[in-house]
């Protein structure tokens, strides 16, 4: 499928658009809003800003990056990812860090779309997202379990050892807010899927837990007051912040967009393969990059497309990317009618909906394949990626997972196998080739996989021992690319050959292989002769071209090692 225009995706998405298709949107929207607002102001609190900030992110975000989404499906907000991010963020640099590091990352969301790098975000192996998300769970869950005991412990540089800090004691937890806490787990587990279509578990939760709050005069902490605006008190303000610091913020910044570019790719593809509609990923990109460039201006947190949000919108029936705009009112009109309300929300219920979000994260049927089935490297991966993920920085868990990542891309492309046969002059003549079949010190090796750097050792290690070899055919049809490297290893061997008076022969050379040799020089040692279409063309020649080895005999028979096809 082509790659469409934001202008080509508009067309598409509103030509015949009607009162009908309309309804059908609002109905959705509003259905995305009941799910995305208690969502809000969960990640609103955990990402260390408030539950305001969480409301004001998920309001313009709906509205600027919904407008510009690669997708008609696509919801954006706050999600809980990245929330695992900005609380260790917040933790160092404070509010000001989240608002530069977003600022930042939406920077270079928007020069990756538009210099249309998105598909590289592909090559992520889906262990190590798993992986990484995995960890991620583990530190939204384990942040939360202040607010789900209502206690206040000591803060930590990383999940784990905040975990260890628990099992030192020294604490007393508060029995109300752990009640309002599993009220709302047991709200998001019992609640029927039919019912939650309608009315989500988790607002649910949220209602039961505020009123029981409010009833019974419970002393726990809440949301706070909520502000009747989009415009926070607490943003980015380019004329305070010293720009000389502004180095600080790009290791954060870039686990931001990766983890932003990620995370919405990911939802796209979810949704894509829900809808059949091809998510246009430079164009959710540049959305994600411009919206996030505005975000910090208001005082909201980095955001991200949610799967969750998208795939309500999707079931929900959502035509066109209005929805988003849609839910984005509703959650504004939520934000001056309800902030009164809101503001008594216990914030143990948040952690009761914050911990069931992160227990649902968790890609369990793929985790449950990759052990079952023991795939080796993606469980070494997978284990890795979460365990670095929940005891180092979230940028080094990074950068941990693309370094396996690469590993494990070379340790699957790097399977090259070297196949080297003798000819079957028989099976030639079959063919209608006219071979004679008189030297038995023709060889020819088939290549099949990629020839570069992390294959040259099998392939140096199959031409250890040439014997009495005079002419050697390399087949490379089953070589689709080779580098630098790949080309040295068959200079050293062509040498080797010449040497001792042989002749190395090329067939079916792919058309961007063959580019390469050119360059490097290769095509002019070998000589253009010596390559050829097909290994039986140049058998054929190989036996013109006479032999030092042995003296031919005319009928002599030739052993087969293998058929030349």
């Amino acid at each position: 499928m082509p790659r469409r225009s934001l202008v080509q995706l508009y067309r598409s998405e509103f030509t015949g658009y009607n009162l009908a298709k309309f309804s059908q949107d609002a109905l959705a929207g509003v259905t995305v809003t009941a799910v995305a607002l208690p969502l809000a102001l969960a990640f609103g609190v955990s990402s260390g800003a408030t539950a305001a900030a969480g409301l004001v992110t998920a309001i313009l975000a709906g509205i600027l990056i919904g407008a510009l989404s690669g997708a008609p499906y696509q919801i954006s907000g706050p999600t809980g990812a990245m929330s695992a991010v900005l609380i260790l963020l917040v933790s160092h640099y404070g509010l000001e860090g989240v608002w530069v590091a977003g600022l930042l990352s939406g920077f270079f969301l928007l020069l990756i779309g538009l210099f249309k790098l998105g598909r590289f975000i592909a090559f992520i192996p889906s262990a190590v997202i798993t992986g990484f998300t995995s960890g991620i769970a583990l530190i939204i869950a384990i942040g939360q379990i202040d607010n789900l005991l209502g206690v206040k412990t000591k803060s930590t540089d990383a999940a784990l050892f905040k975990l260890l800090e628990y099992l030192k004691g020294g604490f007393a937890p508060n029995w109300q807010a752990i009640l309002l806490g599993l009220i709302v787990i047991l709200a998001m587990i019992l609640w029927p899927k039919k019912l939650n279509a309608r009315f989500p578990s988790s607002l649910l939760g949220l209602i039961v837990a505020t009123l029981a709050t409010v009833l019974f005069k419970w002393q726990v902490p809440q949301i706070g007051a909520i502000p009747q605006t989009l415009l926070l008190s607490d943003r980015f303000n380019p004329f305070t912040f010293d720009w000389s610091n502004l180095s600080s913020f790009l290791a954060p910044a870039l686990t931001i967009t990766a983890l932003g570019a990620v995370e919405s790719l990911l939802c796209g593809a979810v949704a894509s393969n829900m809808t059949g509609i091809r998510l246009q990923a430079n164009q959710e990109l540049i959305g994600q990059g411009l919206g996030n460039l505005i975000i910090p201006f208001f005082g909201g947190v980095p955001a991200t497309a949610a799967i969750a949000r998208t795939s309500v919108n999707i079931k929900a029936g959502g035509q066109t990317r209005m929805v988003s705009i849609i839910h984005a009112i509703g959650l504004l009109a939520s934000m001056f009618l309800l902030a009164p309300v809101m503001a008594k929300v216990p914030l143990a219920a948040l952690a009761g909906v914050l911990i069931m979000t992160a227990w649902r994260m968790n890609e369990w049927s793929a985790i449950q394949f990759m052990f079952k089935k023991r795939f080796k490297s993606d469980m070494l991966a997978f284990s890795i990626t979460m365990l670095a993920t929940v005891t180092l920085d979230l940028t080094q868990a990074i950068l941990i997972g693309s370094l396996i990542a690469g590993a494990v891309f070379l340790n699957r492309i790097a399977s090259l196998e070297v196949d080297v046969s003798e000819v079957d002059a028989e099976k030639l003549r079959s063919k209608g080739v006219e071979a004679e079949g008189k030297c038995k010190h023709v060889r020819v090796a088939f290549i099949t996989g990629p020839l570069f750097f992390a294959a040259t050792g099998i392939f140096n290690e199959a031409f250890t021992d040439l014997g009495e070899t005079h002419a050697l055919i390399l087949s490379m049809r089953g070589a689709p690319l080779i580098d630098t490297a790949g080309t040295e290893a068959i200079h050293r061997l062509s040498k080797k050959l010449h040497q001792r008076g042989g002749t190395l022969m090329l067939s079916g050379v792919h058309s961007n292989v063959r580019a390469i040799l050119d360059r490097s020089g290769l095509t002019e040692e070998i000589g253009e002769d010596n390559i050829f279409w097909s290994s039986d063309q140049a058998i054929v020649a190989a036996e013109k071209i006479g032999c030092s080895f042995c003296e031919v005999e005319n009928d002599s028979p030739l052993i087969s090692g293998a058929a030349i096809s």
